[in-house]
């Protein structure tokens, strides 16, 4: 199944679907999937029969939902490279892949129901997160700041990798730590950085 595009919206439609998915995401990230469509446009502060218009099946809002967390995610690396520099715009991404995957996570029992029925919420996934990586990378290899044999799908895996330990608020504390470790092994080092390190070996 796959949520069609709406048709050159009015500006107040277009703000009240987006309203919706948002609210959307976080109540089957909270609430889980069982929670009304009732109280989704409750708090998104329209009608249900608006809710209806935009997604007339509540599978059709969770993968709407689950789409516009991912495109959220995926468009904020072009937003992160206009406004800082190429590795630390790569390490605030990294802040919001684990942030998506918390979410998703969250959201793991209405997805499951949404593929049950017969959607494909994944479909795109991959490609769109390796397209934001890659874009990432490319600004950072020719800047010096990152190292040139990082291939996109090594910092996919290590950050869904790390993202399934963020799992209680005491391993998520923990997540910037492991984030910055993760950014330190993509940068780029200088010869002359290594010349400095201490060749004694470790203890």
């Amino acid at each position: 199944m796959t949520t069609a595009e709406p048709r050159r919206l009015r500006a107040d439609a277009r703000r009240n679907r987006d309203r919706l998915i948002e609210v959307a995401a976080r109540a089957f990230a909270h609430e889980g999937p069982e929670v009304t469509l009732e109280l989704i446009a409750k708090e998104a502060g329209v009608g249900i029969g608006t809710l209806y218009r935009h997604f007339p099946t509540r599978e059709e809002l969770v993968e709407a939902a689950y789409r516009g967390e991912l495109a959220k995610l995926c468009d904020s690396a072009t937003t992160l490279l206009d406004s800082t520099a190429p590795d630390a715009a790569l390490r605030a991404w990294m802040d919001g892949f684990i942030d998506y995957m918390s979410t998703k996570r969250g959201m793991s029992d209405a997805l499951r129901a949404l593929i049950a029925s017969g959607g494909d919420p994944f479909s795109h996934s991959r490609a769109m997160l390796t397209a934001a990586i890659t874009e990432l990378l490319q600004a950072g290899v020719p800047a010096g700041v990152v190292r040139a044999d990082v291939e996109p799908d090594d910092v996919l895996f290590s950050l869904s990798g790390l993202s399934l330990a963020a799992t209680t608020p005491e391993h998520h504390a923990r997540m910037a730590r492991l984030l910055d470790l993760l950014m330190d092994g993509l940068r780029h080092h200088s010869a002359s950085d290594a010349a400095g390190a201490d060749p004694r070996p470790g203890p």
